[in-house]
């Protein structure tokens, strides 16, 4: 038995207190990379500060969503064809569930960045919420039973899935954006039903008559509370739109020109901040507050320098400043509220995985393995770097001092040892 291995289980038959913190959704608890995790590693390698590492099926880049002792995943298997729920032992690395969920004649082409398995499961309670685009959603309760499963939800997503579920009391919500339909519907979690459904209403003309590219997107809901008012903010091509989540009313809009929109929004100090998407890209600060069309009253400040707007990866908020990363690897750092720049910087490699905020630190994934740890703050300090084997997409979850981080074929429990 692997030294670190057998050193786990002796910490756990010693008595010690089995962790109690879940990392349920895409971005954490709060959807907005934050972790309370304290005495999180600083710095980790393929022998160090690992405690196992568990060989994945296929390929997915959903990210680990913890609760209790599993950590739930997706893969795509057989180029596709199959499609899969995998369960881990969050203590032991044991894979106690692979479940075949959908079985796909012709599960048609990627973009080569992406997989069939990309949007990152919920957990709830003893349920898993599992969606994989246009391919279909399901739920699955945590003993690994199927307990309903829907393909009604169709549209084309030409590069493959992208955006991920989000729960509201009994409803599971999700946004649809495809080349050739675009709506945002809740479904029951208890039966699959749809509840409701909201086509989009704000894609440019341009867009809708074909002289811009097709309105795809692939950004995942978040909810947010606006004077005593749950809001659910849903970006697609050309609008960001607050939703009642209730019954999919539409509460306000933000409209500016862009598609295939992948970041998640992020929302603090009164302002929600959001990127355009591609086409001609800007990154947006708007105020909350206010009904109707809010595009010419509610901008707080923009950045439209093309090269430094996010394409796919979603922005940190941490305390007074803002962090976003570009694919190319360009962090930058503004006063969240006035949108100046503090500073900007490259990192390591190419990036895909959003930076998330634990234990007083922001930690940034490239796609390469690497792992560059920063200190918060309006000058840039880089605390340390890691490096892992493999290729790396999906943003890793930070629970009780552990970070659970997914390689295109391994699975990292990683913490100090």
């Amino acid at each position: 038995m692997p030294r670190s291995r057998l050193a786990l289980l002796m910490l756990l038959a010693a008595g010690v207190p089995s962790m109690a913190a879940d990392w349920p959704q895409f971005r954490g608890p709060g959807g907005q990379g934050h972790s309370t995790a304290k005495n999180v590693p600083l710095t980790w390698s393929e022998t160090e500060n690992v405690t196992w590492k568990v060989p994945l099926p296929g390929l997915g880049w959903s990210s680990p969503a913890v609760k209790g002792d599993q950590i739930w995943l997706t893969a795509a298997v057989d180029d596709g064809h199959s499609l899969r729920a995998i369960a881990v032992n969050r203590q032991t690395g044991a894979i106690v569930h692979d479940v075949e969920i959908f079985k796909l004649e012709n599960p048609g082409s990627v973009h080569a960045n992406n997989s069939h398995a990309s949007p990152t499961p919920v957990v709830e309670g003893d349920r898993v919420y599992i969606h994989f685009g246009g391919h279909g959603t399901a739920c699955l309760a945590t003993d690994g039973r199927i307990v309903w499963k829907t393909q009604e939800l169709k549209y084309n997503h030409v590069h493959g899935p992208g955006g991920s579920p989000v729960i509201w009391k009994d409803l599971l919500i999700i946004n649809c954006d495809g080349a050739d339909v675009q709506y945002v519907v809740a479904l029951d979690k208890r039966t699959g039903e749809i509840r409701w459904k909201r086509d989009r209403q704000h894609t440019s003309e341009p867009r809708r008559s074909g002289k811009l590219e097709v309105p795809m997107a692939y950004s995942t809901p978040l909810l947010i509370e606006v004077d005593g008012q749950t809001q659910l903010i849903s970006l697609g091509s050309d609008a960001l739109v607050a939703h009642n989540p209730d019954d999919g009313a539409e509460l306000w809009w933000f409209s500016f020109i862009g598609y295939s929109n992948v970041p998640r929004p992020v929302y603090g100090k009164g302002m929600i901040f959001f990127a355009s998407g591609f086409g001609t890209p800007v990154f947006y600060a708007m105020r909350v507050g206010g009904h109707g069309d809010l595009t010419e009253t509610n901008k707080a400040w923009s950045m439209n320098k093309g090269a430094l707007v996010p394409m796919d990866v979603s922005p940190l908020l941490v305390g007074d400043e803002l962090y976003t990363i570009t694919d190319s690897g360009v962090i930058v750092c503004y006063d969240a509220t006035s949108g100046k720049q503090h500073w900007q910087k490259r990192l390591s490699s190419k990036f895909w995985a959003s930076p998330v905020y634990a234990d007083g630190r922001i930690y940034c994934l490239d796609d390469s393995g690497t792992t560059t740890v920063l200190a918060p703050g309006t000058e840039f300090k880089e605390l340390a770097t890691s490096k892992l084997d493999g290729h790396t997409q999906a943003s890793p979850a930070f629970v009780d001092g552990v970070v659970f981080l997914r390689t295109d074929t391994h699975l990292y429990r990683i913490e100090k040892r």
